[in-house]
């Protein structure tokens, strides 16, 4: 029986929420998205496995225009994303690229790389912000027909009880946008204030409603309060 549960959270916005244990220890939960663009063609942020069932949905939502790396270390499943799609454009960031073991991928766009303001295809409909004062160097992404902000270690809401409703552990822990542990550890993980004072300022800007986050359950509403809760030191 497949672990991974499959939703759609938003029209043309679809969830894959399984089991993930940081370390092998710490439940933080995997999920990747997939959107069905209104101009034709799937993005995808490919954050955990390429199951059967995962594969079939996202078939059924169409052909797959773009495969997303969210950030430095969310790399591990691109490389069976882009053999299963090897017409979609790959893009991630720079960084991804000393923490791959699979050095034969070609990207179509590394954040960090590219000039800012580069343009990658998705802009009418997905904004990204790219976060170079963050150490994983993640990229936060609005999709914005639906008011859903989708990033990857940005922002945690643990426990991830979703993406362990059909585990047979637990998903104990207990990380919320507004406590002072997620706030020490976004401090801890800055490695340019001024960058993340810029960055966590135009997510804050953006029009959003939902969280989609890689780790924890989503946050269906309020989440540009809980954005700004998370980043109050930056953007007060």
């Amino acid at each position: 029986m497949s672990d991974v549960v499959i939703r759609e959270v938003a029209k043309d916005v679809w969830i894959f929420s399984r089991p993930f244990a940081r370390l092998g220890i710490f439940p933080m939960g995997g999920r990747s998205t997939a959107i069905k663009l209104r101009q034709g063609g799937v993005w995808v942020l490919a954050s955990t496995p390429l199951t059967q069932d995962t594969r079939n949905k996202i078939d059924e939502l169409g052909e797959v225009k773009y495969i997303i790396g969210a950030d430095a270390v969310h790399h591990l499943f691109l490389g069976e994303f882009k053999r299963a799609y090897p017409n979609a454009k790959l893009i991630a960031v720079e960084d991804a690229l000393k923490n791959m073991s699979d050095k034969s991928l070609q990207f179509d766009g590394l954040w960090g790389r590219d000039p800012p303001g580069t343009n990658y295809g998705f802009e009418d409909e997905i904004k990204h912000c790219y976060f170079s004062g963050f150490r994983n160097k993640d990229v936060a992404f609005l999709h914005m027909p639906s008011k859903s902000l989708i990033e990857a270690d940005l922002l945690l809401n643990l426990p991830a009880n979703e993406q362990y409703s059909k585990s047979s552990s637990s998903a104990h822990g207990n990380i919320k946008p507004d406590s002072w542990i997620q706030r020490a550890i976004i401090k801890g993980v800055t490695v340019n204030a001024e960058a993340m004072r810029r960055d966590a300022m135009t997510v804050a800007n953006w029009d959003f409603d939902r969280i989609i986050p890689c780790h924890g359950d989503v946050i269906e509403t309020d989440g540009n309060k809980s954005w700004r809760a998370l980043y109050s030191a930056f953007i007060n």
